[in-house]
């Protein structure tokens, strides 16, 4: 009964995401063969088709390829970790290099587990136009390289991957180490007005030879993408907006939490950089770094100008390199672990009301809640991710106790 719930449920929200006179055709499959099969038809017929997928463990024969718009791929279920969708390894000699190309608008993926690649999980075709991809619930793990990828055509610049939502996911590699460097979460060139938030992204780190990707990159021409709540353990990068040579443009990254640990990989480097990125806003997150990496935050070159870098809790500092200018305000960056109710875990709520952090952030307009969606009030901010509510402060013990002996 709950499955037929569940179906009737995702059914409906995919007819009502679906435009006015479009009506998705509901297709329930079970084996690999009726996957390829009901793609396919989905193909053949324009789109408009949800495809649910009955538990089970898909290693597909080739890739899926995604070609007409308004396709949904759904687990039946709503149990994440009961449908997965494979390819047949993790490796460079790999005949699966996507698991999914997308080359349509309005694709969405949810409720199922992507694994076993030899180049992406899914690949977002910014050069086809491929708007508004959505990705809820998932679980993408064990790609040889970055495991969402959104491509671009140098050549036609304006035609890109925009409007996507990536959220409630995880990202991950189950060994605790990438296979090799050129590794990431969500690689995306020329993308704008993207959301990322509520996902973890854990172990994004490289073997050998040099640092892995972001988890999160937005860059080449990208523009106005937002970047919260998410939960980034033990990367060696965390998000990063714009690269050298390959400017981004606004957007925020904020509430986020970000840890890394002093044992995690070799070649850890900053938890957040703007990079040729004027105009982007870092605020709010709280960010522990335990490896030997100078900075926590870095924004870098001239034409990284008229950014935001504010309320940011961290154990590092914020850091200008080559002519960056901008607004820097509200940063502390001496936070120890006695503040956090489990940093080893990357669980970097406040466990104390921290005189200098409770209370102590700037009000920014658009910042209107913390990491776990409560409100914060906006004549009381607190620096970080994490407001602390009333329910859960303590506050910190007094250092001036004295015995005083009768």
């Amino acid at each position: 009964m709950r499955c037929v719930r569940y179906l009737l449920f995702v059914a409906t929200s995919l007819h009502l995401s679906l435009p006015a006179h479009a009506q998705a055709t509901l297709v329930t499959v079970g084996t690999v063969a009726e996957l390829h099969s009901a793609i396919d038809a989905a193909n053949s017929a324009g789109g408009n088709r949800a495809i649910m997928l009955r538990d089970g463990t898909y290693t597909i024969n080739d890739t899926l390829y995604i070609n007409a718009p308004n396709i949904s791929i759904v687990g039946a279920s709503g149990n994440r970790q009961s449908v997965v969708i494979q390819g047949d390894a993790m490796s460079s000699s790999a005949r699966i290099g996507n698991v999914i190309r997308v080359a349509a608008s309005n694709f969405k993926l949810q409720d199922v587990t992507l694994q076993r690649s030899g180049w992406h999980l899914i690949q977002v075709v910014g050069e086809a136009d491929a708007d508004s991809t959505v990705i809820r619930n998932c679980i993408l793990r064990d790609a040889y390289q970055q495991m969402v990828k959104v491509s671009n055509n140098p050549a036609t610049p304006n035609v890109t991957g925009d409007n996507g939502l990536v959220e409630n996911c995880i990202f991950e590699y189950t060994a605790g180490i990438g296979p090799q460097y050129y590794i990431g979460g969500i690689d995306a060139h020329g993308s704008k007005n993207w959301v990322v938030r509520n996902n973890t992204f854990r172990s994004i780190i490289s073997p050998s030879g040099t640092v892995a990707e972001f988890a999160v990159h937005f860059w080449d021409g990208s523009a106005n993408n937002i970047v919260e709540k998410n939960l980034i353990i033990n990367c060696d990068r965390g998000v990063g907006f714009g690269m050298d040579g390959k400017p981004n443009n606004g957007g925020i990254i904020r509430n986020n939490m970000i840890y890394h640990a002093a044992s995690a990989g070799q070649f850890a480097d900053t938890s957040v950089a703007l990079v040729e990125s004027p105009n982007s806003q870092v605020y709010n997150n709280t960010i522990i770094m335990d490896n030997s990496f100078p900075w926590a935050i870095e924004y870098r070159f001239g034409s990284t100008s008229g950014v935001l870098i504010a309320n940011n809790l961290s154990n590092k500092p914020v850091t200008s390199r080559d002519g960056a200018t901008g607004t820097i305000s509200k940063n502390l960056s001496n936070a120890i672990a006695a503040w956090f109710t489990n940093k080893s875990n990357g669980d970097l709520h406040l466990a104390l009301a921290v005189s200098g952090v409770v209370g102590a952030g700037q009000s920014i307009a658009a910042l209107t809640e913390d990491f776990d969606g409560q409100a914060r009030p906006s004549n009381s901010v607190d620096i970080g991710a994490d407001q602390l509510t009333a329910a859960t402060a303590s506050p910190l013990p007094p250092t001036n106790l004295r015995v005083v002996t009768p």
